[in-house]
């Protein structure tokens, strides 16, 4: 774990607007009338409906998306009681996780009393505000006295987050291990070192896991809680005092399956280490030193699943894995309470993620080649986007299951809404993939053998997108499947041996050549390769879609397909067009792939069928034609070539908003084409065409790695089939989205 200097922290709370939070208004506040509906008069309206009917607070305003996070300082971090206000940087840093991992909106309140019966009636006069309460840094025993009171009192979730998240975390991370060890939970021995809330937490949440309380053993800084022990109780250790001969940490550790450190550094000594059960699980999570060292459990203990609570180490049990998660879904049902189902669902939702393919995205942020389930990868990592797909659904379903929820959801349509919460990118993902899967159709990928082909092809068939067909030799691409961990059984086609297919497709491939300098010896050759044998398949009907191109040149795969299909009926020229999403926006470049210096009949052609695209994405196309001159200010043969293609595109299409030729700063800048070209039949234009392919490849490619943008594609629109064309370096989640996208288009034929 990197150092990080107190200067650093300084400066990170203090630069630019000090703190990390800020409210933002969601509504427009631009005109006296949006004032008026803001505040008065128009409120009085919304103030006289919530007072006839108080549920109406969840329609009006921020209530269902509205968290307080409370903490009277008492217990913060690994630094004690150090008082309300020095709390505060905490509790912000809670409600920036809360609105980065799951978009909850928080208050951080901070509350100047130790007395947790003042606490108490604090936070119930202020719970009308919120959707749910986030209790934080509250010591032991008061935290559990000041939930179980809140709990009782109010009819929203309150969650202590120091008990429940670890134990729900830790529980999750426990499931996966007793599955890889295969011991049964009602047998196994748990010894738990500490007796604050997260340990008392855990230990309860264990037993509703499966776990005999009479197994497990709570250790204090005085021993081991036994039956009839007096020194440094309360009521609430003594639910864990075991009839038991065992005084120290020593004594309980020898022969148990299952140590859970709460407590501090360094307590859990080899020689303990050495006495455990066969294959021990060592959950050593005091921060930021563990109870012991991942590499000191490892080396004494090789046959040890280790987890702990830092990042630099495997199996990290982090409860950012739980509270944001938990908390959307029980919002999004108005739930009146965050029960112990909602609780199980949460940790047995993270226990199957981790059995499932690990996105690109998470290997690159987390630096990583691979990750699969096993013994150094027990839970999800903390920034894999799919955690919220997966947990706040289990924890809303539990909360309808269980009878606390106010309010039904659709849970397929409830998971679309969670996808469109993560930004503009996953939307437009998310509407691909959801208009592919109305119609799958079957899809050949001409590099079966290559892992993230693997990957991809069975997100595509678990997505319901299509029909994976994988080209390559099946021992190989059998073994790959194993070593990725995948739980996938793909349908495989060797072309170098499948003679009799091979033999057909050329004989077809020979009728289409023939007069084009390809004999039936040569087809023969020519059919070996994967992307003539894919191609043919689709042209033989036997499948309905062609990708290729991770491992292959552009051309390799185009010209083949060109051959073998042509162009659509009516195009002239295949045209390649990127999606990029840029701060939330949706932008078509074009063309960027195909026409190296395209006429100004080219242009037009691409325009057309750009825009067409773009309705079938339901983006109404605003088409800028670009050039390096507006509107003729510059006379030159290359700015009179593009105001022949509007000219044309005109004609094509009169309803089409289209115009130019401009430049680019004018195109996406409505109010710069508003003062200066106010006559201009585009104002904010979404369908960039540019005048070479030069040009729309260096912007596409720069506004990637400079301006962050997401891209999805090269889409090729024109094409006699439909065939497309990955790029080398594509990720598992770009090559599934055109997948959906060619699904689309062979469903648009």
């Amino acid at each position: 774990m990197a150092t990080i200097t107190p200067q650093e922290a300084f400066e990170y709370h203090r630069r630019g607007r000090p703190g990390k939070i800020e409210v933002t208004a969601t509504k427009p506040l631009e005109t006296q009338r949006d004032l008026s509906l803001a505040y008065s008069p128009g409120v009085a309206e919304v103030v006289l409906e919530v007072e006839r009917s108080p549920e109406a607070a969840y329609e009006y305003t921020s209530k269902a998306n509205l968290v307080a996070v409370i903490s009277n300082g008492t217990a913060i971090l690994g630094l004690g009681n150090r008082g309300a206000l020095a709390s505060k940087p905490v509790m912000e840093g809670k409600g920036v996780l809360f609105k980065k991992f799951a978009d909850v909106d928080v208050f951080d309140i901070e509350v100047d009393t130790t007395d947790p019966d003042a606490l108490v009636q604090v936070v119930k006069s202020i719970a009308p505000t919120f959707g749910g309460i986030n209790l934080e840094d509250i010591k032991a025993p008061e935290c559990f006295y000041v939930e179980e009171a809140l709990k009782a009192a109010l009819d929203i979730p309150v969650f202590h987050d120091d008990q429940h998240g670890t134990a729900i975390i830790s529980g999750a991370a426990l499931l996966n291990a007793l599955e890889l060890t295969g011991k049964p939970a009602g047998r196994i021995k748990v010894v738990v070192s500490g007796a604050g809330a997260s340990a008392i937490a855990s230990a309860e949440f264990y037993v509703r896991l499966g776990v005999s309380r009479e197994n497990i053993r709570l250790v204090d800084t005085k021993g081991v809680i036994y039956a009839g022990r007096t020194e440094n109780m309360n009521p609430v250790k003594a639910r864990f005092a075991a009839e038991t001969g065992e005084r120290t940490l020593a004594d309980a550790v020898r022969g148990a399956d299952v140590f859970l450190g709460l407590s501090v550094a360094d307590i859990l000594t080899p020689d303990m280490v050495k006495t455990m059960a066969e294959r021990p699980l060592i959950f050593a999570m005091a921060n930021p030193n563990p109870e012991i060292r991942y590499e000191l459990a490892k080396e004494v203990r090789p046959d040890a699943i280790v987890g702990t609570g830092r990042s630099d180490y495997p199996n990290q049990i982090n409860n950012v894995l739980g509270f944001p998660f938990i908390f959307r879904g029980a919002l999004d049902v108005r739930a009146r309470a965050i029960n112990d189902e909602m609780k199980i669902a949460a940790a047995q939702a993270l226990a199957a993620l981790a059995h499932e393919d690990v996105p690109d995205s998470v290997l690159y942020a987390y630096g990583m080649e691979a990750i699969k389930f096993g013994e150094s990868y027990l839970l999800p990592k903390p920034l894999d986007p799919r955690v919220l797909l997966w947990e706040a659904p289990a924890v809303a379903e539990a909360a309808m299951k269980s009878g606390v929820a106010r309010k039904s959801i659709d849970l397929g349509e409830y998971r679309e809404q969670l996808a469109q919460r993560q930004g503009q990118g996953q939307r437009v993902r998310r509407f691909i993939i959801n208009k592919a899967k109305a119609s799958p159709k079957r899809i050949v990928f001409g590099e079966g053998e290559e892992p993230k082909i693997i990957r991809a092809s069975a997100l595509v068939e678990e997505e319901g997108i299509g029909s994976p067909v994988l080209l390559g030799r099946p021992e190989v691409i059998e073994e790959r499947v194993k070593s990725l961990g995948l739980r996938y059984s793909p349908r495989v086609i060797d072309p170098g041996s499948d003679d009799a297919l091979r033999e057909k497709y050329a004989h077809a491939y020979f009728e289409l050549r023939q007069r084009k300098g390809v004999t039936l010896p040569r087809a023969r050759e020519h059919v070996r390769e994967p992307n003539v044998f894919g191609l043919m398949m689709v042209k033989m009907g036997e499948a309905e879609i062609f990708l290729s191109g991770l491992t292959y040149e552009y051309p390799e795969v185009i010209r083949p397909a060109l051959q073998i299909f042509h162009t659509r009926q009516g195009i002239s020229h295949v045209t390649g067009v990127y999606l990029l999403i840029i701060r939330d926006r949706v932008y078509l470049f074009t063309d960027a792939t195909v026409n190296i210096d395209p006429t100004a009949e080219d242009l037009a052609e691409i325009a057309c069928l750009a825009a067409d695209f773009a309705q079938e994405l339901d983006i109404t196309p605003r088409v800028a034609m670009l050039s390096f001159s507006n509107f003729g200010s510059v006379q030159h043969p290359l700015p009179q070539k593009v105001q022949k293609a509007v000219a044309l595109v005109k004609r094509r299409k009169p309803d089409l908003q289209v115009d130019g030729e401009m430049q680019a700063d004018a195109a996406v800048s409505p109010k710069l084409i508003e003062e200066r070209f106010p006559f201009s039949a585009v104002k904010d234009a979404n369908v960039l065409v540019f005048p070479d392919l030069q040009s729309g490849n260096v912007a596409y490619k720069l506004l990637r790695h400079l301006g962050g943008a997401q891209i999805i594609g090269p889409i090729l629109l024109g094409m006699g089939a439909p065939v497309h064309v990955l790029q080398a370096g594509d990720h598992v989640d770009e090559i599934v989205s055109i997948a959906a996208v060619a699904v689309m288009d062979a469903n648009s034929r």
